[in-house]
């Protein structure tokens, strides 16, 4: 009986040296994007070709990637948040789910503005949201500001994306912050007031309304234009650079964060500095024609065409601290 007992833990002790002695299994990112796709892969594979680390993504909208994350809680295996719009970071790390990052690759890279005032998450690219008008009906001249939309001028000409939407939600975010309360509502009432048609689902099918000629003007972010006028060189519509005697265009961003349990956190740090950088910072703007965050990387041809503008300096946090009071200003303005 002592000699099997023997036997029996030998071959233990024996399974337990040979399994210690296997290779650990690759470590690979894993990371959590509403980024499409076509957008993000060919990023994840261009840093996987120069690096080695295998990147694992998961797509979804930025709401159920949250509520995942916060589901998750210590078990989550994400190592990465990414996501637009700096009103659905802000709720990220308002929920505690990204840590901070001090990191002198990415204050040299990303402009303070487009950063967590707190380092939790950093811009990526950045769009504008700005005005869109007919070529055909409309002189430039007769444009200036997303104020000025709500002058009597304007009636039963503009077109407007719905208020549910996160990019609207974060503009008039950024007016209560520039402008205050009151006068924000006022401007939201006055658009309402001026709309040629009820509000669409997204920017193309309010562009596409103006050039059928049921409105003059809209509010669109740019890389909607831009991927239209890809499609139809002659398209006549053109972007209008808002508010440049005043507070400048109306930025937002695609950003990132590391999440707060993040099993590899070191080599997260590593992809989110890289991404920073001019290669990445080219692969992630050119395929959306958006803007890099990284002032010494140049805008795609299309993109620069446009022209350069001032753009709002104020921090894009904003969009999220603020966007609870604009959801309620736009519902009592009648902004649907």
């Amino acid at each position: 009986m002592r000699a099997v007992a023997f036997l029996a833990a030998a071959a233990v002790m024996l399974t337990g040296l040979w399994a210690c002695s296997e290779p650990a299994a690759e470590e690979e990112l894993v990371v959590y994007t509403s980024r499409n796709d076509h957008l993000i892969k060919p990023v994840f594979d261009a840093y996987t070709e120069a690096t080695g680390v295998k990147i694992r993504y998961i797509t979804d909208n930025a709401a159920a990637l949250t509520a995942r994350l916060q589901a998750e809680g210590e078990r989550s295996p994400a190592d990465m948040l990414i996501t637009v719009d700096a009103g659905n970071l802000w709720n990220a790390a308002d929920k505690d789910l990204l840590q901070p990052l001090e990191s002198q690759v990415l204050s040299a890279n990303v402009p303070t503005e487009l950063t967590d005032p707190e380092n939790r998450w950093f811009g990526l690219t950045v769009r504008a949201r700005t005005l869109v008008y007919s070529t055909d009906r409309v002189d430039p001249a007769a444009l200036s500001s997303y104020e000025a939309l709500a002058e009597p001028e304007w009636k039963g000409r503009l077109c407007l994306r719905t208020s549910k939407k996160v990019y609207n939600q974060s503009l008039v975010a950024t007016m209560i912050k520039r402008l205050g309360e009151e006068k924000t509502e006022e401007i939201v009432r006055g658009w309402v007031a001026n709309l040629a048609t009820d509000v669409f689902s997204n920017d193309t099918a309010l562009m596409e309304a103006i050039v059928a000629g049921q409105c003059d003007v809209g509010i669109v972010n740019t890389y909607y234009f831009g991927r239209m006028k890809q499609d139809n060189p002659q398209l006549p519509l053109s972007l209008f650079w808002a508010n440049q005697q005043s507070s400048g265009v109306h930025v937002n961003i695609s950003g990132a964060g590391i999440t707060r349990h993040a099993p590899h956190p070191q080599k997260a740090r590593d992809l989110l500095e890289w991404m920073s950088q001019p290669q990445a910072q080219k692969l992630l703007a050119d395929r959306n024609m958006e803007y890099p965050v990284n002032a010494a990387v140049e805008p795609a041809e299309e993109v620069a065409s446009w022209g350069e503008f001032k753009s709002d300096d104020l921090n894009v946090s904003v969009a999220g601290a603020l966007q609870v009071d604009a959801v309620k200003l736009m519902d009592r303005a009648g902004y649907r």
